[in-house]
């Protein structure tokens, strides 16, 4: 059986780099590719750009794009197979946690790719995602020169056999902060991320700190080069020092308590509901009583015209032959004080109100009968 030199020497390659690209790219996929140009263009990063005849470019960003459609096709078969009766959101959350760019970044660590790309950047800058992105591209150069189950392959020998072990990574929480949002929504807790800093690193690469603070209570801090993932980091710790500090978790809820208690403080004071109510009313005190009554006599008389006709209260007789009696009747008061309280108010009633008033009749002499009286009436209303 020959060895992988032997295999080597027997293809002919112009330069020396390429037999130790081929030997290289052999240690990383386990086969020789057949056609060496796809993992060249795979390796070639976008500082490293090659301008081609018809405004064409020769750069790993057209493979990156192809390899990640594979690589979501890929992975998503094998987590498909490997958890049977898993739901979709548990499916989606691993594949997520495989194919994120840490993940690939650090895959290209492991498996040597950083080495092969060229480039003109500095690829060990924190947020510089080279490797990942190179990870990418030679996927869809391996799909381009063998096809998906050389894909397929390639994901169960090389990565998930060796690597990444898959129940572990599907069973880990890696999103800390969806973790402590859940743990105070449970438990109702007032929950916020404070921005403490911001400044630059040496390399002039953004830097952020934020701070964890729950019922106003400080937690952690994080310091991350984006935000996401400094927030990442402070609920992380966050996380542990709740579980390990019972301290903690009592001055939480002590401020929880407090604020609640405040919120829910009676307030002493009652409005007066009679405060305002004389608005509507123009005059002196001492006129409000008799002006309200009149209006409701008034009214009371221009709704019934024939309210003279009633039988009048037994007991009033010095008021028998007074055809007001009647609608005193209705109001439930006494004869005499309405009376009273005509007279007061005859001379505004007069001049505000033209139309027909009962107690515009004039007392008619005893000598009259009570249907002379009753004709009078309804004569002087209809006239």
């Amino acid at each position: 059986m020959l060895n992988n030199s032997n295999i080597i020497d027997r293809i002919k390659l112009p330069f020396r780099k390429e037999k130790e690209l081929f030997s290289s790219l052999y240690n990383i996929t386990g086969f020789y590719p057949r056609n060496i140009s796809y993992y060249k263009l795979a390796l070639m990063h976008k500082s490293m750009t090659r301008k081609m005849p018809k405004s064409k470019t020769l750069n790993n960003e057209r493979l990156e794009f192809l390899g990640d459609a594979i690589l979501d096709a890929v992975v998503g078969d094998i987590v498909y197979r490997h958890f049977e009766g898993k739901r979709e959101g548990f499916l989606t959350n691993t594949r997520s946690k495989l194919v994120q760019r840490e993940t690939l970044n650090k895959l290209a660590q492991e498996m040597g790719i950083m080495e092969l790309i060229r480039s003109n950047t500095h690829t060990q800058a924190h947020n510089n995602y080279m490797g990942g992105n190179a990870f990418e591209a030679l996927v869809g150069a391996i799909y381009l020169d063998r096809g998906y189950n050389a894909c397929m392959k390639f994901m169960q020998n090389r990565i998930l056999a060796r690597i990444i072990n898959l129940d572990k990574v599907a069973y880990k929480e890696v999103n800390f902060k969806s973790k402590l949002i859940e743990w105070c929504q449970k438990n109702r807790v007032r929950l916020e991320y404070k921005q403490v800093e911001q400044n630059v690193d040496k390399s002039g690469s953004p830097m952020f700190v934020y701070q964890v603070m729950i019922e106003g209570i400080e937690g952690c801090t994080g310091k991350g080069y984006s935000k996401k993932e400094s927030q990442q980091l402070a609920s992380q710790d966050t996380l542990k020092r709740l579980r390990r500090e019972p301290q903690f978790i009592d001055a939480v809820f002590a401020a929880k308590t407090e604020r609640t208690k405040m919120e829910e403080m009676p307030v002493m004071n009652v409005p007066d509901p009679e405060l305002g109510s004389d608005i509507v009313i123009i005059g002196d005190d001492t006129d409000k009583p008799a002006v309200a009554e009149t209006a409701v006599s008034t009214a009371a008389a221009d709704c019934n015209p024939h309210a003279a006709t009633e039988e009048p209260q037994k007991g009033n007789t010095a008021n028998e032959a007074t055809p007001t009696a009647p609608k005193e009747k209705r109001t439930g008061r006494k004869n005499t004080n309405t009376v009273a309280a005509k007279d007061e108010n005859k001379a505004g009633t007069a001049e505000t109100n033209d139309e027909f008033d009962l107690s515009d009749l004039t007392l008619q002499p005893k000598t009259l009968s009570k249907e002379d009286i009753i004709n009078a009436a309804e004569e002087e209303a209809y006239a």
